[in-house]
C-alpha cells in the first residue's frame, strides 16, 4: 500500500490565495528601526561610575 500526497490544481491561476499580497508585503518587508545613541548612555555612564569607584578602591587601598 502506498500513501501518495493528492495535489489539485487551484481553479483560478489569477486568484491570490493570500488575500492580499502587497498589503502582506507592506506588513512583513519592514527594515529593522536602529536604536538611537541615547539609549545607551545610562550604561556608558553606569559603566563609568563603577570604574571610578574601583580606582578610587584600589588608590584607598593601597594608601592605608
Amino acid at each position: 500500500m502506498r500513501a501518495f500526497a493528492r495535489v489539485a490544481r487551484m481553479s483560478d491561476n489569477r486568484v491570490d490565495p493570500s488575500g492580499n499580497t502587497e498589503a502582506f508585503r507592506a506588513f512583513s518587508d519592514h527594515t529593522p528601526q536602529e536604536q538611537s545613541a541615547s539609549s545607551r548612555t545610562p550604561f556608558v555612564l553606569g559603566g563609568v561610575a563603577i570604574a571610578f569607584v574601583v580606582v578610587l578602591a584600589v588608590v584607598l587601598y593601597l594608601a592605608l
